[in-house]
């Protein structure tokens, strides 16, 4: 199954570098967004992102059923990333949004002060989550100092 996908792949690759070398319009063109070669192309573009997404979470939920303690390990990374996001909404401050919403008060772009902090939220979920990352590479590392 895996080497037809492959193979399917590879030949709609093949066909776009061949649009995109042969049908491709000048740059010269202000028009050249609206050509049919860049729609075949945007179009080529996300059929194979959605097909690369559906066969990574396909081949990704049968790894983990398959695998004794997959669920299992799969339901304890949720939960932590439930509990980072948590903190990390716990962490945004309705002040500091408030203040934003303030500074731009008057001006064209009117932010509220639920999406500020969904903003907040979001980038100390990405902190947290580089943190955990930056700790699961250097935890091997100390383990084999310690020596267990």
């Amino acid at each position: 199954m895996q080497k037809i996908l492959k193979i399917v792949l590879i030949v709609i690759g093949v066909i776009a570098a061949a649009l995109s070398f042969f049908f491709m319009p000048s740059g010269d063109d202000p028009e050249a967004i609206n050509s049919g070669s860049i729609d075949l192309m945007f179009l080529l573009t996300w059929l194979l992102l959605i097909a690369a997404s559906v066969l990574a979470l396909f081949f990704g939920l049968k790894k983990m059923m398959t695998t004794p303690g997959g669920l299992k390990k799969a339901l304890f990374a949720i939960g932590g990333l439930a509990v980072l996001f948590i903190i990390g909404y716990a962490l945004s401050s309705g002040d500091e949004a408030q203040a934003v919403v303030d500074v731009f008060a008057g001006k064209e772009i009117q932010p509220e002060v639920g999406t500020v902090k969904t903003i907040g939220m979001m980038l100390n979920v990405f902190f947290g989550m580089t943190l955990v990352a930056v700790l699961l590479m250097i935890w091997p590392g100390i383990k084999k100092l310690i020596g267990r």
